[in-house]
């Protein structure tokens, strides 16, 4: 049985749970928050070595400004709350992204969170922050452009975009019932097994994520070819 090194997850819902239960979008972003710590947990409950979540995107600078400055507010909310327990707890934590143009307060936290945890090896958690595949194919081409290099092939982009030294997820998951890709992880998806869960975020739990797990090591991955 081969288990999924990682996990990649679209953590859509969060507003619409927020709408339905409290008739307030903020409220669902708060206990999607609350989530993360539960799936962090359950992801090392089963082994799982890499989880990226999509936690902010280039396109969320489209939605209400106090919407954006509530998740905001969260992050450095899940920061001060949780910090010394994943740091206890053996997880490293990385973010990926245009971290360039995030607002200016956030950015020492970020730093910070890297340098403290970069040594500690139960899971990595990456945040994509401020991210977009498309806006990260871009520049990782203008990188390969300015060290002109000659040659240009998969491991040479690989090796530019953010997600440099983390392996291609195994598995994509989307809550919310939506069945696509929202410019998440365009290029390191391509060979994942997609899942697309009808709950919203806040309600994804364990039995979900172990149910997909198992689904997972069932399949026969051929990646293009014919294996028996």
């Amino acid at each position: 049985m081969i288990l999924p090194s990682h996990i990649a997850i679209i953590m859509d819902g969060n507003g619409r749970w927020g709408l339905k239960k409290y008739n307030d979008r903020n409220k669902g972003h708060y206990y999607g928050l609350q989530n993360i710590n539960k799936v962090i947990e359950h992801c090392i409950k089963l082994k799982i070595k890499y989880l990226t979540l999509y936690t902010f995107s280039t396109e969320n600078w489209n939605r209400p400004k106090k919407e954006i400055n509530y998740l905001f507010y969260l992050f450095k909310y899940f920061y001060k709350k949780n910090f010394n327990k994943l740091n206890k707890n053996n997880i490293r934590i990385k973010f990926i992204g245009d971290l360039i143009n995030i607002p200016k307060d956030l950015k020492p936290i970020i730093k910070k969170i890297q340098e403290k945890t970069k040594k500690n090896n139960a899971i990595t958690v990456v945040f994509a922050f401020n991210y977009g595949a498309k806006s990260e194919l871009i520049n990782a081409f203008k990188s390969i452009l300015k060290n002109k290099n000659k040659v240009i092939n998969e491991e040479l982009i690989t090796n530019n975009l953010y997600t440099k030294n983390i392996p291609d997820p195994d598995i994509l998951i989307r809550t919310g019932g939506n069945k696509r890709l929202s410019n998440f992880l365009l290029w390191q998806l391509s060979y994942a097994e997609l899942f697309f869960v009808n709950k919203n975020w806040p309600d994804f739990n364990f039995l979900d994520l172990k149910k997909i797990v198992n689904t997972f090591t069932s399949i026969k991955r051929k990646f293009g070819g014919l294996n028996e």
